[in-house]
């Protein structure tokens, strides 16, 4: 005779509960959610009835319809054509144009020379070690609005006049009046025509520096600022994802003969990259925002044009709104482009 163990008895199945019941973890998450929403929608509602209801008591305008009007001023940097004739809305285009302009020069400085000062860091070398640590130092502790108005004050101050500038080859000029540089121009055949293109030279004449292309002294003060000052934050990100790789992946590296070089350009750079690239989005987003300091050196940025149009029009509100708009669409533009990268860039589980 066979003996078998007694089968224990099945458990209950969980309680189902219905997709919509208050029961449900779900159904209240969902509900608190949906309540929080209202309440920030009922909170701004209230916060912009409440404005323009203070502002017509007081007689000030309100609306957009003043970006339709002519603008009345000048823009002394401008990557379109503009002058005083053309809309508010275009200064505000030129204004954005420039700043984009100084955004991604300073970025691609403080890349370079942030990755240049974060390898110094680590190197074997004592006196470059202490140089990069030093400059690192040196520009994350000293004010961002003090390092612009130092470069300014270098560039307009103790540079020669535009008669007396220092030039390279005949190609290069730097003076107070900035640097003048050669251009690629298109000849009478039009832009089409790539075949009658030519380089068009600056040239030393009576009365300053004519032809080709310049960069003024506010706009050079501003990059070299911008990215001088982030570069010192960046090399330290550089220096971090560096540390943070296994040390056992470097004597792999070593141990199948690859150089110094090699190693950081095959195995600890790639292992780096994916530590670094977080830390350093917000690198950017600190730049893209600190951009806006431009118009502490007469740099006309988008501030800069906010400022003088709130001052002829008086909509204080509508242009303090378009520098948040735009800052914000800068920001969440460059964090979703580094994003991607990163994605791209992520170990990815077999």
């Amino acid at each position: 005779m066979t003996l078998r163990a007694p089968v224990p008895p099945r458990a209950p199945p969980p309680r189902q509960h219905r997709a919509w019941s208050w029961r449900s973890p779900a159904t209240r998450a969902l509900l608190w959610q949906a309540l929080a929403l209202a309440g920030l929608l009922a909170g701004l509602f209230w916060l912009v009835h409440n404005t323009q209801v203070n502002m017509a008591a007081r007689g000030i305008q309100s609306g957009w319809d003043f970006l339709g009007q002519t603008a009345g001023f000048d823009i002394g940097e401008q990557l379109i054509a503009f002058d005083a004739g053309d809309s508010l809305a275009r200064a505000f285009l030129v204004g954005l144009l420039n700043t984009l302009r100084v955004a991604l020069l300073g970025i691609l400085l403080c890349t370079l020379l942030g990755t240049l000062v974060g390898l110094g860091r680590l190197s074997h070398n004592l006196l470059l070690r202490a140089l990069c640590r030093a400059y690192v130092e040196l520009f994350r502790n000293v004010p961002l609005l003090v390092q612009l108005l130092v470069w300014y004050l270098l560039l307009v101050e103790y540079l020669p006049d535009a008669s007396a500038a220092w030039n390279w080859r005949e190609a290069l000029f730097l003076s107070k009046a900035g640097l003048a540089f050669p251009t690629l121009v298109a000849g009478a055949n039009g832009w089409s025509d790539w075949g009658a293109w030519h380089w068009q030279l600056p040239a030393l004449q009576d009365f300053g520096i004519e032809g080709g292309g310049a960069l003024s002294p506010e706009f050079i003060a501003v990059t070299v600022g911008l990215g001088c000052y982030t570069a010192a934050f960046v090399a330290e990100v550089v220096r971090a994802g560096i540390r943070s790789v296994p040390h056992g992946q470097i004597e792999a590296a070593q141990s199948v003969g690859l150089s110094r070089r090699q190693t950081l350009r095959l195995v600890t750079g790639p292992l780096a990259l994916r530590v670094i690239l977080p830390p350093l989005t917000n690198q950017y987003l600190n730049l893209t925002k600190n951009s806006s300091l431009a118009v502490a050196i007469g740099y006309p940025d988008l501030v800069s044009i906010a400022n003088t149009t709130l001052n002829q029009t008086g909509r204080a509100v509508e242009c303090i709104g378009v520098i948040m708009l735009v800052y914000l669409a800068l920001s969440l533009l460059t964090a979703a482009l580094m994003a991607v990268f990163n994605r791209r860039v992520a170990l990815k589980e077999r």
